[in-house]
Formats: C-alpha cells, structure tokens, sequence
C-alpha cells in the first residue's frame, strides 16, 4: 500500500470513528459501518459459507440487553459432549469427560460472586489493573492469552480458560507441556457443520481437538476439561442472528462470546480505543480466506455485545463514565 493509500485510509477511520461509536451506543451495528474494501471482504466470506449454515428462525425487532440475555439463557443452554451420543459412546468417552457436568462442576445452580473477563487485547496492558482482576471470585481467560511477565497488568489467577481448537492442535501452542494451560478447568470448543453432524464432525474438525483431548484427559483425569457441544455454538449463534436484520457471517460465535451467565457481577477488562481498534484489528485482519472470517464478528459484533447487552454492573477500565465517545483519541 503507497503511503498516500495509507494516509486516505486513516483519514476515513478518523472521520468515521465517532460517528460508529455513537451509532454502537444506540446498539446498532452494520456492516456500512466498514471500510469499503473491507465490506467487499465480508461479502465474500457470507457466499462462502463453509459450514453450509441454513438460517431459518425468524428476525426480531430490537430487544433490550436484558431481553436477549434472557433468550441466550433460554435458547443456548450450556452443554458439553458427554459421551452418550455416537461416535463417543463408541469410544468410551462416557469414562473419559470428566464425571461432573460442567454446569455443576461449582455446585447445582451455583454462581460466582463476581467474574472478571479479561480480553485478550494487547490494549490492556500498562493498565495495572492485575490486583483489581484477581480480586474476582473467578478469574476467564481465553485461548493462550499469557499472564506470566505481565501480572501487573492482567493478574496471575485463572479460574477457567476458554480455548479453541488451534491451541489444541498447533505445536507452537505446547498444549500438552505449557504450565499456561494448568491449574485450570479448560473448556475447549470447535467449528462443526451447522447441521451438528457429530460423526462428519469428528472425521473432519477444523483442527484435531479430539486427539489431545483424549491424551490430555489420560495424563491428567483430575483436571476439569471439557469441549463444547457444537448444538450449543450453533445456538448462540442463532440467538445472534435472530436479533440482526443483515446477515451475519455463517461461522461460530468466537471464544470471547461463548462466556456469559455463571457470574453474578462480571467485569469485562479491555479498552476499546476504536481508532486503534479499526486500524490495526481490521487491516491486520484483512487478507487471505483464515483472517477475513473474523471481519464481521470480531470488528462489528463486540462493541456491540459490551455497549447492548451489559445489564449486570461492568467495569471497562479505559472507557470514561461519560461515555464511550469520550475513549476515542485522534
């Protein structure tokens, strides 16, 4: 990209940035909120449609946090693979998950007093707010998100970490040797067909989950691990489609959304700068099939989670009081 094509990009996020954070606080979000090249993307990725979603719920009007927080609950109950159902039962996997559900594994019906949420963003660090997030109850980190060298940023205490398949399955992750992934109940997750075909899934998953789950759970039959029913991604999944009129794009709801309803305070620590955020998310993003499927869920769909649906007291460290118009800088 010449230097003049760099300068008209970063004068039209400029020109653009308070106008989208306003439009986010009204709880809408579009994708003519993109960049042109990057609508272009998104397009693309929407006819791709790799895992042959079929959408056929309705769409509903605009709801308030609360209402869609409730239909999540309601539509989207959590579930794990338990072993019962082909090819698992086949292999025993009924002995092998662990023998308390998830959802029961701090007591039935139970709920922290407070959860903190940190964000994998690189946007928090100098926050020193490690003290503040290890006050939690619990403690959610996602994927390999590090803590070590960084405490007194991001804290040190890991209730649960969220983790997708990649982390499972890459050698440069050390799932199986890094002390990142210890000490913790580790809930991991994959992208199956829409159709929830368990048995065309465990043939062919995004990336090989399953081998180092059954290894994992072998060496270590005493630490809570789990992998998310596909059923339950696809209901979040619909539960977010249902309350968007444009299309969203046809691919799970990533790590950071799959979390919700098992504290009862819950604070969410990032800082959404949203100048940075569409400068280096978006075009560090943009290119090749494997980056542009996170145009649309991960640049529209986030803001729009934290400013709609945040009915419980949440803390963005970052963000004034006054408003989110006041986080973005020039």
């Amino acid at each position: 990209m010449s230097r003049a094509e760099q300068r008209g990009r970063d004068g039209y996020y400029l020109s653009q940035s308070k106008v989208v954070v306003q439009q986010l606080r009204r709880g809408i979000a579009s994708a003519g909120m993109l960049a042109p090249h990057l609508q272009k993307s998104m397009r693309d990725y929407l006819n791709l449609n790799r895992h042959h979603v079929a959408y056929r719920g309705r769409r509903r009007g605009r709801q308030s946090g609360r209402e869609v927080l409730c239909e999540l609950k309601e539509q989207a109950r959590l579930r794990t693979l338990d072993g019962t159902e082909q090819p698992f039962s086949g292999l025993a996997w009924d002995r092998l998950v662990p023998p308390r559900p998830l959802e029961q594994l701090w007591g039935q019906g139970s709920k922290f007093k407070s959860c903190a949420v940190v964000t994998s963003a690189g946007a928090i660090l100098n926050s020193s707010l490690g003290r503040e997030i290890d006050s939690h109850e619990a403690v959610l980190r996602f994927n390999a998100a590090p803590t070590e060298g960084y405490e007194n940023d991001v804290g040190n205490k890991t209730t649960i970490r969220i983790i997708n398949s990649q982390i499972l399955a890459r050698p440069r992750h050390r799932f199986t040797t890094s002390s990142l992934y210890k000490g913790m109940t580790l809930v991991a997750w994959d992208p199956a067909p829409y159709s929830v075909d368990l048995p065309r899934w465990y043939r062919n998953p995004d990336y090989d989950l399953f081998t180092p789950y059954e290894e994992r759970r072998r060496l270590h039959p005493t630490q809570p691990f789990y992998i998310l029913h596909p059923k339950f991604i696809w209901q979040l999944w619909d539960v977010i489609q249902g309350n968007t009129q444009e299309n969203i794009q046809p691919n799970p709801p990533s790590s950071g959304f799959i979390d919700y309803g098992k504290a009862k305070k819950k604070g969410i620590y990032t800082i959404l700068n949203l100048r940075k955020y569409y400068l280096s998310h978006m075009d560090q993003k943009h290119g090749g099939e494997s980056r542009k499927n996170n145009i649309h869920s991960c640049v529209v769909f986030p803001p729009l989670v934290l400013f709609s649906y945040d009915i419980d007291p949440v803390a963005i460290p970052g963000i004034p009081a006054g408003g989110l118009e006041g986080a973005v800088s020039s």
